[in-house]
């Protein structure tokens, strides 16, 4: 099935030769920065099953993966090897493995060896040794950590395998490529770089036909459409380079760093659960025809804000824009919108509504962009903020770059794209400032049409319509 032109020499081939190579590696570390979804876990849950299940095998295997969905999936791969091989395994499910309560999924064999498929704590692998698998290393909260922790496990023998697309120039796993390629490679690090391009031209679009129902769209395709349709699927172009074509995205122009996002990143079934009685507050930055309107709705628990709403809406009018936003505002605290150009409508419709001290409008000056974007970055440095996993909102903060400019002032901009001008990143800072303005804080209006200096937010000035936290 389907119009690829690469096919191998062998149809009947298991792997493509880049998995091969990577197999047949027996290098003490080995790396690779790699394409997403070209079938390198699958490839290398192989190899780890071949080893394990040897007579000789010496000590467990134990696997790091970037969440507990993964550690479960790595294992049903190490299961369908094991099946095809016809090794006698048994699938233990969830176990404790050490006295500090770290927990694996675990695969036993025959022999007494087991592979530990563990969700992304370094900790849980202090003191257990046998041969490593650091999956979507770069993805890790603490790479640097990770690794630190690991690398002693294969002291008294094995191989610690790291594999992971890029996440940023300043991330760890960049460090260690940067390190073979321009460094004297000092760790002896096997390194392995495979692209989308690199897989595609060694059959792996007709490896991916072979599996795929015949009507998927992606069987009409040839290699060039099919690299085309990815292209065309991904958040922009940095994020295209960075998850296909292994060019780490350049931390040193934007505002936020990948692992300062990834740091702030949860999941997003949990994102969207607001406890009871908890209080709400929202940033709406407003567009129409070329750039999104984005409603972020925050939680405040603690010092932290949990983002528990996104709502973006494109080139719609309005009033059908209210149908949707309206009803978010019901429900928050203190809601901040951008009333720059058409938005000043929108602010003095909404006061209207539900009252000038609950909602506040925030024209988008070089000052104001100033006050709303660092508090996004200082909250994710102190941990105080949670965003959903998402790859659009993390090309949208990572678009916005600070600049200063030859009078010494500083500016932020962000490039304008179909999917936007960075909404979601101002409508972020806005929920932030609408956050940081709660009842029992000073309110300090960013713009100088409203009361200048600190507003006491009492009972007595607050409207009717104001929901207290």
């Amino acid at each position: 099935m389907g119009n690829a032109r690469v096919v191998p020499a062998n149809t009947e081939v298991i792997f493509l030769p880049f998995q091969a190579r990577w197999i047949a590696d027996k290098s003490r570390l080995k790396l690779m920065e790699k394409s997403r979804q070209i079938g390198i876990s699958w490839s290398t849950a192989y190899a780890q099953v071949s080893r394990v299940a040897l007579a000789s095998a010496r000590y467990d295997e134990w696997v790091s993966s970037r969440d507990e969905i993964q550690s479960r999936l790595y294992l049903e791969d190490c299961k369908l090897w094991a099946s095809i091989a016809d090794i006698a395994a048994r699938d233990m499910g969830e176990v404790v493995i050490d006295e500090q309560k770290h927990s694996a999924y675990v695969l036993s064999f025959a022999n007494g060896k087991r592979i530990h498929s563990m969700s992304s704590n370094p900790d849980a692998q202090a003191g257990k040794r046998g041969s490593r698998v650091l999956d979507e290393f770069a993805l890790h909260p603490d790479p640097r950590k990770l690794w630190t922790i690991a690398y002693p496990g294969i002291t008294w023998g094995g191989q610690m395998e790291v594999i992971s697309t890029h996440r940023g120039s300043a991330n760890f796993f960049n460090q260690l490529v940067r390190e073979i390629k321009e460094s004297g490679n000092p760790k002896k690090i096997s390194l392995h770089t495979v692209t989308l391009q690199d897989a595609l031209d060694q059959g792996f679009l007709w490896k991916l036909q072979q599996s795929l129902p015949a009507d998927d769209e992606r069987q009409e395709m040839d290699e060039a459409a099919y690299f085309a349709w990815v292209k065309s699927g991904a958040a922009d172009e940095e994020s295209f380079l960075q998850e296909y074509m292994c060019q780490p995205a350049d931390d040193d122009a934007a505002f936020l760093e990948y692992d300062l996002i990834a740091s702030a990143e949860y999941p997003r079934e949990a994102a969207w659960q607001t406890r009871e009685g908890g209080v709400l507050y929202a940033g709406v930055d407003i567009g129409r025809k070329k750039d999104l309107t984005v409603l972020w709705v925050v939680e405040k628990l603690g010092d932290v804000l949990y983002t528990r709403h996104v709502e973006e809406l494109s080139k719609m009018r309005k009033s059908e824009q209210e149908k949707v936003l309206w009803p978010w505002f019901e429900k928050c605290a203190r809601i901040c919108i951008d009333q720059t150009g058409l938005g000043i409508g929108w602010v003095d419709d909404a006061q209207d509504k539900f009252g000038q001290y609950r909602v506040e409008g925030v024209s988008f000056t070089s000052a104001t962009k100033e006050a709303l974007a660092y508090p996004i970055r200082s909250r994710m440095e102190d941990r105080r903020i949670r965003i959903p996993h998402s790859g659009p909102i993390r090309a949208d903060l990572r678009q916005v770059t600070k600049q200063v400019t030859a009078a010494g002032n500083i500016r932020f901009m962000a490039e304008r794209t179909p999917d936007g001008h960075a909404d979601r990143f101002w409508a972020l800072g806005l929920a932030i400032h609408a956050a940081d303005g709660a009842p029992s804080q000073s309110w300090r209006p960013l713009n100088d049409n409203l009361p200048k200096g600190n507003v006491p937010v009492t009972p007595e000035n607050l409207d009717e319509n104001w929901i207290p936290g």
